[in-house]
C-alpha cells in the first residue's frame, strides 16, 4: 500500500512529466529566481520561479504546521528578506541547502492546510518555469500528522544518546586531541537574522573557518568541523559526528538576536553556555529551546517517542561524569580569554539543556558570539579582523585548557 505522501507525489509528478520534454536540463544546477505569495479567496498560493524545470516532492507536517518542498540541486538567487513576511495562510517561508544534492523550502502555515493543487508551467518565451502550490485550510482532525509524517524519505530523528554514551568504549587511540568545531545552523536554517539581513549561519561559519586555521597552525590538534559550507546538519548528526570522531573537545558557535526593539541597542556581547538539566536562568532556558528547535525550522518532523524520562535520566547521569567538570573548566578559561578580546554579555557564563551539548564523551560548550540585533555587534561580526581576534582567543583558550589537563595528570 502506498503512503499518502507517495500518492500525492504521483499526482504532482504528472505536471513535471510533460514539462521535461519542453525544458532541456543544463549542466549547471537550476536556480530559484523569485518567490512570492498570492492570496485568492480562501486559497494562498506559493509561487517559485526557477531557471529550469526540476522534479520535486511536496508534503505537509504538523507540530508545527508546515509544507515542505524538496528539490534537487537548486541554488537560490532570492531577496535575502524573501519569506520573512507571510500572507494569507502562510506566516513565513525559508529556503536553502538541506543536504548533498538536495535543497528544501519550508513554508510555515498559520494552521492545518491541504495542498489543493501543485503545477509547473514554462514562462512564455523563456526557459524559466513557475511552480505554483495552492494551499487551502482544513480542520486539524483531517490534517492528522501530515502527509509526510513517519516516512523514510524524511531524515529521521534518531536519538544518538546511546552512541554518545558508548563513545568512551569505542574511542580510537589518537596522538593529538580531537577538536570538533560546530558552526550552528546552515543551509535552509539561517539562524538569527540581523537588522541588515546578516545571517547567523554565515557569521559562525566564517569564525569556524578561522578557528580551524588557528588551531591547525599550532600543530597540536586534529581539528574537524561538523559543516564546512552552507548546508543544513541536524542536531543528531552533529552529536553523531562528535562521537564518531571521538572528540576531546566540542565547540558549538552561534550568534544571538532579540525581538524587543527597546533592548536591541543595549543588550550585546558574547555568552558561553554549558549543559545542565536546569537552566541557570530564564534567558538560558529560552535560548536552549530556540537552538533545540533548529530541526523543526529545517522541516524535520518532531517525533515524540515517549522517551522523555530516559533522556532526562541520561542527562542526569551525564552531569555526574567528569565531562561536566571539564566543560565548566573550559568555559571559565574561554570566558577570560574572550573577555580580553571582545565585549561579553552581562552574565557571560550560563547553562541550560542544549541538545547539541548532550555528550558524555567530550567536554562541550556553546558560544553565542554576540547579538546580530545590536548594530555594534552586527557590524563587528562582519569584519574579518573581529572574526580573526575571536578565533585567536578561542584557540588560546583551547591551549590553556589542554595544558592544564596535561599538567594535572599524574
Amino acid at each position: 500500500m502506498r503512503r499518502p505522501r507517495e500518492l500525492l507525489w504521483n499526482a504532482f509528478a504528472t505536471a513535471f512529466a510533460g514539462l521535461s520534454m519542453l525544458v532541456s536540463p543544463s549542466a549547471d544546477a537550476a536556480e530559484a529566481l523569485d518567490a512570492h505569495l498570492t492570496v485568492t479567496g480562501r486559497s494562498t498560493i506559493f509561487e517559485l520561479t526557477m531557471s529550469e524545470g526540476v522534479t520535486a516532492q511536496v508534503f505537509t507536517l504538523g507540530n508545527p504546521y508546515r509544507v515542505v518542498l524538496d528539490l534537487p540541486d537548486l541554488s537560490f538567487r532570492l531577496d535575502p528578506a524573501a519569506g520573512q513576511k507571510g500572507a494569507g495562510l502562510i506566516s513565513a517561508f525559508r529556503y536553502g541547502q538541506f543536504g548533498e544534492h538536495k535543497s528544501r523550502v519550508v513554508i510555515d502555515t498559520k494552521g492545518p492546510v491541504k495542498i489543493n493543487s501543485a503545477n509547473m508551467t514554462r514562462l512564455k518565451g523563456s526557459s524559466a518555469v513557475k511552480l505554483a502550490i495552492a494551499l487551502m485550510p482544513i480542520d486539524a482532525e483531517t490534517f492528522g500528522a501530515g502527509t509526510g509524517s513517519h516516512t523514510a524519505a524524511d531524515e529521521p530523528l534518531v536519538a544518538n544518546a546511546a552512541a554518545s554514551e558508548n563513545a568512551d568504549v569505542a574511542r580510537k587511540p589518537h596522538g593529538k586531541p580531537v577538536i570538533v568545531i560546530d558552526p550552528g545552523h546552515g543551509g535552509i536554517d539561517p539562524g538569527a537574522i540581523g537588522a541588515n539581513n546578516v545571517t547567523e549561519k554565515t557569521i559562525v561559519l566564517a569564525v569556524a573557518a578561522q578557528l580551524k586555521e588557528a588551531l591547525t597552525k599550532t600543530g597540536l590538534y586534529d581539528v574537524k568541523m561538523t559543516r564546512a559550507d552552507d548546508v543544513f546538519v541536524s542536531l543528531d548528526k552533529r552529536l553523531a559526528f562528535s562521537a564518531e570522531n571521538a572528540a576531546d573537545l566540542f565547540i558549538s558557535l552561534h550568534a544571538d538576536s532579540i525581538e524587543e526593539q527597546t533592548a536591541r541597542e543595549t543588550i550585546r556581547g558574547a555568552t558561553i553556555y554549558t549543559l545542565s538539566s536546569q537552566a541557570s536562568d530564564e534567558k538560558a532556558r529560552i535560548m536552549a529551546e530556540k537552538e533545540n528547535a533548529s530541526d523543526l525550522i529545517a522541516g524535520i518532523e518532531n517525533f515524540d517517542r515517549g522517551g522523555g524520562d530516559q533522556v532526562k535520566n541520561i542527562l542526569i547521569d551525564l552531569l555526574k561524569r567528569e565531562t561536566s567538570n571539564f566543560s565548566a573548566d573550559f568555559s571559565q578559561v574561554l570566558a577570560k580569554r574572550l573577555g580580553k578580546t571582545i565585549a561579553m554579555s552581562r552574565i557571560p557564563r550560563r547553562s541550560a539543556a542544549f541538545k547539541v551539548l548532550k555528550q558524555t564523551h567530550a567536554p562541550s560548550v556553546l558560544v553565542e558570539l554576540g547579538y546580530l540585533s545590536n548594530q555594534t555587534d552586527e557590524q563587528q561580526m562582519l569584519t574579518a579582523e573581529w572574526q580573526s581576534k575571536v578565533a585567536s582567543a578561542i584557540s588560546d583558550a583551547v591551549q590553556i585548557y589542554f595544558n592544564k589537563r596535561t599538567a594535572s595528570k599524574p
